[in-house]
């Protein structure tokens, strides 16, 4: 299982077009192989800033993803809207189990 997490901050006029872009690449990565979560989540305290949180069984799910034609538009897209700050981090091979209280 490999994790991917991080944050994307977008300048503030971009948010109505930036959730739509997202809501498509979420419903079309969840069609993928392998992937086991994709989720863009908005920050409840700042507008400019979402939450980005991935799931993939493997390292090829991963590397297909990376090279999925939507992967490209979606990035394209994003691109045509400004600029952004994206800090986005790789977790391989964590141990998921319920959180004990």
């Amino acid at each position: 299982m490999l994790l991917i997490a991080g944050t994307i901050r977008i300048q503030a006029e971009d948010r109505d077009a930036a959730i739509p872009l997202m809501e498509w690449m979420m419903a079309e990565t969840a069609k993928e192989e392998g992937c086991v979560s994709y989720v863009f989540s908005a920050d409840l305290s700042d507008p400019t800033l979402f939450h980005l949180f991935e799931e993939w069984e493997t390292e090829a799910h991963l590397h297909a993803h990376f090279v999925a034609p939507h992967m490209a538009e979606f990035q394209e897209k994003m691109a045509a809207l400004g600029d952004r700050e994206m800090d986005i981090y790789r977790y391989d091979e964590p141990t998921k189990g319920p959180l004990g209280r």
